[in-house]
């Protein structure tokens, strides 16, 4: 970790800085009061090495961001994989995706690695799950800018989900709201979900579930993952194309639940596997528009507008508010 003077050159308040801390790689970067981003550092997660190592990667990163900002550290917000108990900031639970994650008390852990770099006293450290952050950037300054209240679904390595109420996310009693991942759905039956149940959207629309779906089917061997069995259903290959339509289905099946539900003012969808082209999208949307009723027939469906940023602005936009919260407490 680069050196780095806490008050930074101007003798400032320091940075606000955003984490998105996800299974495979660590993004971070400055946010400021606006939701502009600054450079985006990144690099891998070092899952493998225990939830100690990947304390260390991510102090580490942050470093790396106030150093080429010349500041100190304000405040820091963190999006992370697993179930958070965001009022602690420890992981409750997680897949087998991140071994030894639940009980890492991750804002204690990254208050007391970065505590030399702090701009002042009392550094701020917020923890939340990581769709939820991507939720509340793309509700903050992306997609849904602006909306009441949003629904985002994040498909990728999984499936997440978030809903935002006034730029808030719903935590619930359990600090599970928004897994959508583990939602019982037609057409996973039998397939095994990384959280070690079976019958869970994760285990059929998930990007590792269409790779894997193709070749249990006999797909070619050779296809090396997710992005070649997109790449060969646009080229004409018809068992990728039914995998990944049957993948698309089930997502926007699942949304039609939660919209029927919740009725959100917009729906936002993310992820890696959301930009696999019409046919993922038309698959989604139309299974989504022909399971709600009548009243939720103009609900918007849009595609997310921050991409890799979006987790980094929510983290940040929970670190700005804690911060925000504590200098009105000790105004006079």
């Amino acid at each position: 970790m680069a050196e780095v003077t806490p008050g930074g050159p101007d003798g400032g308040a320091g940075a606000v800085v955003g984490v998105d801390l996800g299974g495979t790689k660590i993004a971070a970067a400055t946010v400021d009061e606006h939701g502009a981003v600054g450079r985006v550092h990144t690099m891998p997660t070092p899952a493998a090495d225990g939830p100690a190592a990947v304390l260390d990667a991510v102090a580490s990163l942050v470093g790396d961001v106030l150093a080429a900002s010349g500041t100190g550290l304000r405040a820091l917000g963190v999006g992370a994989a697993g179930v958070i108990d965001s009022g602690r900031g420890v992981v409750v639970s997680a897949t087998d995706t991140f071994p030894d994650w639940p009980g890492t008390d991750i804002a204690g852990g990254l208050r007391t690695r970065l505590a030399p770099l702090a701009a002042g006293d009392g550094l701020v450290v917020t923890v939340q799950n990581d769709v939820d952050a991507h939720a509340v950037g793309e509700a903050w300054r992306g997609a849904a800018a602006g909306a009441g209240s949003v629904l985002l679904v994040a498909v990728g390595t999984g499936v997440g989900a978030a809903v935002v109420r006034d730029g808030r996310p719903l935590r619930g009693a359990h600090h599970l709201a928004g897994e959508a991942g583990h939602m019982p759905v037609p057409g996973a039956e039998g397939l095994r979900c990384p959280c070690g149940r079976t019958g869970h959207l994760e285990a059929v629309g998930a990007g590792p579930a269409i790779h894997r779906r193709y070749l249990e089917l006999g797909g070619d061997p050779d296809c090396r993952d997710t992005r070649d069995v997109v790449a060969r259903a646009a080229d004409g290959d018809d068992l990728a194309a039914r995998v990944v339509r049957a993948a698309a289905e089930a997502v926007g099946r699942a949304i039609a639940g939660i919209v029927t539900v919740l009725d959100p003012e917009a729906v936002v969808v993310g992820g890696g596997v959301a930009e696999a082209g019409d046919l993922w999208w038309s698959a989604l949307e139309g299974t989504l528009r022909s399971e709600v009723v009548d009243a939720l027939a103009g609900l918007p469906v849009l595609p997310a507008a921050l991409g890799g940023e979006a987790a980094v602005v929510g983290a940040a936009r929970d670190a700005w508010t804690m911060t925000m919260s504590s200098s009105e407490e000790k105004r006079p």
